[in-house]
């Protein structure tokens, strides 16, 4: 017994010094080390998997791969309960010589083959059984990343007949679970049972064996279990993860049987999720994910959209169209009707739209492309494997870009102010300026490269434009002299002293603000008729351009602008031409606070309010003072009679 613990514990400590469970040198030496005859057996042993193995397994004439097989007597026990069919494999020659001689007279049928598990040299569905011991497990080391897992698991898949066995004995820690089971997804029948410890074993990590068997590719199952969470003698942790997975799994499996609209993977696809890819069908439109097992470079969401009916002719059968990530939140690319359309214009039967995000930003379109390739031939229609697939990418419609500024905030992150000129502009504009590349200022936050948070028209010379009316225009032009000197102080462009315009609104999302004073039409004119003001609050700065619009455009209000962010109101001012006067102030505060200082002020009737005031009318609130970040101090008598929200939010939901 005491020879038994020296062997046990010497071979824990020998095991430890592997390291790298992947590398075949530490594997050969290793082997060399231990010996032949002194088997060593990853997790669970002989009596405790025989009955679960045996009733598994079928016929004696099945035939039996067993990948990665190492010095176990597993094979051995196998062959001597009447299974002669068993090949065995493992990238160590030392462990395959010395596994030879030790079985070639007392079981002459067993073959033994130096082979890499993760590229196997059989036949496509040449077994009916394949008998993981550890080997996946070995594999998927977390700082490894799932690569060799993946591949692995995809050779036994191509090896097994239909029918045919995956028995995989595993610790079945969570990154091993997450891609077995989406790897055996559509067409497989899973189930997970638990081996059964030794009885003189405390509870610790328990062997579990997933049984993965090949069934009709269009149909997709639950996986099953044959225990619950009470019933395991594991770890808590242990027995808490395992349940988790396969409670998250088979929701995935619901929401794929329902039809929800989530992405599919390529081998997903590949097995049957959505018929067979080899056939256009027309209509056909579903989301997918490429390269989400480390099997590119890049991941990327895709749509893949089969022509309809009536579309046609067609001069491509495939094509490829990549959405940068400035454009890929439009409606062209992100609404369903907006993508049959430029599936009709690209003149594909089959359409397979890229959609770019944040983490393609510095890779080229070389790069991308090349990476692609080989994803979406896979998706090809037609046995046209070496046929050409054109790659058509939207132009980001930037024709001149120039970065002004850059600067980061603690509670913005990066913001960038750059000058560009526009491929193309809103036909009104371009109308009054037909022989000009127009300039346009923009505040672009980092977190959302694809949103534009503020736009401004860049003019030489504003005093001769009219877009708005001319009275409109001589509020908007005059100015005073230190904002004219700002002006050109911060937006001298290369010698020509580009001004910002704030008679335009180049931001359709703030010409959509302005709309809404149409509901207020003659409530305003009758304010301007007794020659008062109107008090205005808007909530969010950002580059100052809407309350500078309305301030030129709208002289009967008065506007106060409520800003969290301190380097905003510095970007607005050294950058958009951005000024404050009696008219226009800003308070930097916590908008939401405001607003609820206002509210309550009001609503508590603390404040002495002139005139008469009508308690059901709660679109009016009292405001008129200044207030701080961390403490709103309301004062005055006036009501506001505008509240704009006009705030970014880093949550995208």
């Amino acid at each position: 017994m005491g020879k038994k613990n020296k062997n046990e514990s010497s071979s824990s400590d020998l095991l430890q010094t592997l390291g790298d469970f992947t590398s075949k040198e530490n594997w050969d030496k290793f082997f060399t080390i231990r010996g032949c005859d002194d088997s060593f057996e990853w997790y669970a042993e002989w009596p405790q998997l025989r009955g679960p193995l045996l009733s598994l397994l079928g016929p004696p004439s099945a035939q039996i791969l067993v990948p990665g097989c190492g010095n176990s007597r597993l094979s051995e026990h196998l062959y001597d309960a009447g299974f002669h069919g068993i090949t065995n494999i493992d990238f160590s020659k030392v462990v395959i010589s010395d596994m030879l001689r030790r079985n070639v007279r007392d079981r002459p049928d067993m073959r033994w083959r130096v082979m890499d598990m993760t590229n196997m040299q059989f036949t496509d569905e040449s077994f009916d059984v394949v008998l993981d011991k550890g080997g996946l497990d070995a594999l998927m080391e977390p700082e490894l990343g799932p690569k060799l897992g993946n591949q692995y698991l995809s050779e036994v898949k191509r090896l097994l007949k239909t029918g045919g066995k995956f028995i995989c004995l595993t610790l079945a820690e969570s990154h091993v679970l997450v891609l077995l089971f989406s790897k055996f997804r559509f067409g497989w029948k899973l189930c997970v049972h638990p081996i059964p410890l030794k009885s003189s074993c405390r509870p610790s990590l328990q062997t579990f064996m997933i049984v993965a068997e090949k069934d009709d590719i269009s149909v997709l199952h639950q996986i099953t279990s044959s225990f619950n969470r009470s019933s395991l003698d594991c770890n808590k942790s242990q027995a808490f993860g395992i349940h988790e997975a396969l409670e998250k799994e088979n929701q995935i499996r619901s929401e794929y049987s329902n039809g929800s609209d989530i992405l599919y993977s390529l081998e997903d696809l590949q097995l049957g999720a959505k018929g067979d890819l080899k056939r256009l069908s027309h209509g056909r439109r579903f989301e997918l994910a490429l390269g989400v097992h480390g099997d590119s470079q890049f991941g990327y969401r895709a749509v893949l959209l089969d022509a309809r009916e009536d579309c046609g002719p067609f001069i491509y059968n495939c094509g490829v169209f990549i959405v940068p990530k400035t454009r890929a939140h439009e409606w062209l690319f992100s609404s369903e009707e907006g993508q049959w359309m430029v599936v009709e214009s690209s003149k594909a039967a089959r359409l397979i739209m890229v959609l770019l995000d944040t983490s393609h930003a510095n890779a080229s379109m070389d790069d991308i492309q090349k990476d692609l390739s080989p994803l979406v031939k896979q998706l090809a229609p037609g046995n046209e494997s070496g046929a050409q697939i054109p790659f058509m990418m939207a132009s980001d419609g930037i024709k001149q870009r120039n970065i002004v500024h850059q600067v980061s905030s603690s509670l913005t992150g990066s913001i960038i102010v750059e000058d560009v000129v526009y491929e193309n502009v809103d036909a009104d504009i371009s109308r009054l300026w037909p022989s000009e590349d127009l300039k346009f200022r923009r505040l672009v936050f980092q977190r959302t490269q694809g949103l534009v948070q503020s736009e401004a028209l860049l003019m030489k010379d504003v005093s001769s434009h009219k877009i708005v009316s001319e009275t409109d225009r001589k509020k908007a032009v005059s100015s005073s002299k230190s904002k004219r000197r700002g002006f050109q102080r911060q937006n001298d462009d290369s010698g020509n002293r580009l001004k910002v315009y704030h008679g335009y609104l180049a931001s359709s999302y703030h010409t959509g603000i302005i709309s809404g004073f149409s509901l207020i039409s003659s409530y305003l004119e009758s304010v301007a008729s007794t020659a008062k003001t109107a008090k205005a609050v808007i909530i969010g700065l950002g580059a100052g351009v809407l309350p500078m619009f309305l301030r030129a455009c709208m002289p009967l209000l008065d506007i106060e602008v409520v800003e969290l962010d301190d380097i905003m109101l510095n970007l607005a001012r050294d950058y958009f031409a951005f000024t404050e006067d009696t008219n226009l102030k800003v308070h930097v505060a916590d908008g939401i606070q405001f607003v609820r200082e206002i509210t309550n002020s009001f609503a508590a009737d603390e404040l002495p309010v002139h005139g008469n005031f009508d308690a059901s009318d709660n679109t009016r609130l009292p405001l008129n003072g200044s207030c701080s970040a961390s403490s709103t101090k309301v004062v005055g008598s006036s009501r506001v009679d505008v509240l704009i929200i006009d705030v970014d939010s880093s949550d995208s939901r």
